[in-house]
């Protein structure tokens, strides 16, 4: 908008004064414009805070005790705040209730660092009420909720028999009707005398119970009662909250994805908030300041710009300045061990003897591994990291970092590590006492036809709910293997090695990244395109079924050219439809129809894993969900049998149920499936 001024004589003074107003606010209102869209727009943008976040960061209290993830309030707390099965009840607004089983239990305390909890029964004890046998073993999801290894327990023992054995008579609890001949007695679980105890009575129930040391059982012969209502600690299994918390997030659940998120003022994120988006002060500071910045500057610049440039309106072609960024992470953060008991390098010498040769467990591409058993008496796995190793501190962070963040009865538990300035890198893990799958399968332990094949099959089931777990967390492991597979004394699985583990982000679909892993087992689609995805996993696992129904190694040279990498041969034969030649003829492949049938189901799925194309390989979720229907099938089937072996009046001409495919109906099937050619009809019922 131009104005033309005529010579100033031509006009009055008071006219010239008017058309001057009339001039300035022609050119002040677009600013008046600006600056009013700034004091609305931009703290409203700053304000745009992420609205579960928002949800989770108001306190939550139930009496005195501050309730927070995993923990909700049911009826009263955002579900999102907590994780899937840690609701609880606050009774009268006071008194917070945890339903385990058919018992409910008081919280007395929660301790968020450790991941620990400390209960008691809702209802308290009496002598009577254990002598009328209402006491009852403890119910624990296990998947939520664990007790810790040294806890004391007492062990009830009803309807015994003493007349033979007095000297177990102190042991009574002091029951009004009870007498020699129905007894109930009270132990602790390291007494001597408790397995010649439970020898001689019927029925037995479990409790654990808060001891102090030197504390007494029974008092002037009765029991000390106050001893099962003082409480106990619960180790809760669940993801650490640490890391989220520490960035400036909120810990919560996505119902929709059904992953750990950290909720963060800008968006959820996978693990934790990134710097710039965790402090909400920032964000009102930005909009709120920054507003009342910008109209300064702007009504400033309107009265220059008029006064030395009446005529101009131009004076708003600027650039607005860009928004600040940082790149600093979290990785960056001093504290390496996130919570974690961090160990001296001295304590780990006297625990190894010095590194003694004697105490290897194994070698691993980035560490050896020792036996160790700290001052507090606790057998662990010390892995050193390679000294040569330019890797090792991203490494020891990374496995640091993901363990810190993971809790399930399936992966191995971190106990703790040395500082990233000590001499060395050091983590210190639970001990899992009975070697890897690899030993038990072609390795020390092996023997012929061990494990069995039902063993093999809680293996593969168990494996493949770690990794499930680890996918639904964002986390790919990146070296699944047998020698990564831990065992316990109940053969039951442990998977291990994180070193080479990666986060990943839920808005992307790989990651870029050179390929890494173990020969035998790397995702051949990850090794050529260099993307790395939950698939990779996938492939990996695959290999794992093979090495299960097969009892050999992912590589070996030993065999044809062709047949040297294990996944090769299990195509070839699956396509051949050889599975004669596949399949361990030591787990009774020929003899046992239920064997047959199952390992060829097992066979069909780890050819899907093992697809070229990562496109036609299954999830690890659908994994586990077809390994636990071939789980459920063959027992249905089995029971299924048993009834009519024993049943002497069905009708010898009543057919049997049909059998579920195998062998070439299922390659056949896959085949068209895959867009396959179907291979020939080659196998009766059991190959």
């Amino acid at each position: 908008m131009l104005i033309f001024f005529p010579p100033s004589s031509h006009f009055p003074v008071s006219q010239m004064n008017q058309i001057r107003s009339i001039h300035l606010a022609s050119h002040l209102l677009p600013a008046l414009n600006l600056v009013l869209f700034s004091f609305i727009f931009l703290p409203t943008t700053a304000f745009a805070v992420d609205e579960s976040f928002t949800i989770c960061r108001v306190p939550r209290y139930c009496g005195k005790l501050n309730i927070k993830f995993p923990f909700f309030i049911q009826g009263r707390d955002d579900p999102r705040c907590g994780y899937p099965g840690f609701e609880i009840h606050c009774r009268n607004n006071t008194k917070s209730i945890l339903s385990l089983g058919d018992d409910n239990y008081s919280i007395d305390n929660i301790f968020y660092t450790n991941q620990s909890v400390l209960v008691s029964r809702a209802v308290r004890f009496e002598t009577d009420s254990i002598c009328n046998h209402k006491i009852q073993n403890i119910s624990l999801p296990t998947d939520r909720y664990q007790l810790p290894p040294e806890i004391t327990k007492i062990v009830f023992l009803f309807n015994c028999n003493l007349t033979s054995i007095p000297k177990l008579s102190p042991h009574k609890i002091g029951c009004p009707a009870e007498n020699e001949t129905n007894s109930t007695l009270a132990l602790f679980n390291s007494d001597p005398q408790l397995k010649f105890a439970s020898e001689n009575c019927k029925e037995r129930v479990v409790t654990p119970v808060g001891f102090d040391q030197g504390e007494e059982l029974h008092v002037e012969g009765l029991l000390n009662i106050s001893l099962l209502n003082r409480g106990f600690v619960l180790n809760l299994t669940v993801s650490n909250c640490t890391i989220c918390e520490n960035s400036g997030g909120k810990c919560g659940f996505d119902y929709s994805t059904r992953h750990f998120k950290c909720f963060c003022p800008d968006r959820p994120h996978a693990w934790h908030c990134t710097h710039g988006t965790n402090t909400l002060g920032l964000k009102l500071g930005l909009g709120i300041g920054g507003s009342v910045t910008v109209t300064v500057m702007i009504l400033i610049l309107c009265i220059f710009v008029v006064r030395r440039r009446p005529a101009s309106s131009n004076f708003l072609r600027g650039k607005s300045p860009s928004h600040l960024s940082s790149t600093s992470d979290l990785e960056n953060n001093a504290t390496v061990c996130f919570g974690l008991p961090i160990f001296s390098h001295t304590e780990l010498v006297e625990a190894t003897n010095d590194f003694d040769d004697d105490k290897v467990l194994g070698d691993g591409g980035f560490g050896t591994v020792y036996f160790g058993k700290l001052r507090d008496g606790r057998e662990v796995a010390i892995k050193r990291l390679y000294q040569h190793n330019y890797r090792r501190l991203e490494q020891f962070m990374n496995e640091v970092e993901i363990l810190t963040r993971l809790r399930h009865k399936n992966l191995v538990s971190l106990y703790g590590c040395t500082s990233r300035r000590s001499r060395e890198l050091i983590l210190v893990y639970e001990f899992v006492p009975n070697g890897t799958v690899a030993d038990h399968l072609h390795g020390d332990h092996a023997q012929s036809g061990l494990p069995a094949w039902p063993v093999r099959m809680s293996i593969a089931i168990e494996t493949a709910t770690a990794l499930a777990y680890l996918h639904a967390s964002d986390i790919i492991h990146r070296d699944v293997k047998t020698n990564n597979i831990l065992l316990d004394e109940n053969f039951s699985v442990k998977v291990a090695d994180f070193g080479l583990s990666r986060l990943f982000p839920n808005d992307v679909t790989h990651i870029s990244t050179a390929p890494q892993g173990t020969p035998g087992y790397v995702d051949p689609e990850y090794h050529q395109c260099y993307q790395l995805t939950e698939k990779s996993d996938v492939y990996s696992f695959g290999v794992v079924l093979i090495e299960l129904i097969s009892s050999m190694p992912a590589v070996d040279i030993n065999r044809h050219r062709h047949e040297i990498n294990l996944a090769n041969l299990a195509i070839s034969k699956i396509q051949k439809c050889a599975f004669d030649e596949l399949v361990d003829p030591n787990l009774g492949y020929k003899s046992c129809e239920q064997v047959a049938r199952m390992t060829t189901l097992v066979a069909e799925l780890a050819f899907r894993c093992l697809q070229q194309e990562k496109e036609l390989r299954p999830s690890m979720e659908e994994v586990l969900e077809e390994l636990q229907r071939i789980k459920s099938e063959a027992y249905e089937s089995e029971n299924v049998q048993q009834e009519e072996h024993s049943d002497s009046e069905v009708p010898m001409s009543v057919g049997q149920p049909p059998s579920p495919p195998i062998g070439d109906q299922i390659i056949n099937g896959l085949a068209r499936e895959l867009h396959l050619i179907p291979v020939n009809e080659c196998f009766s019922l059991l190959c």
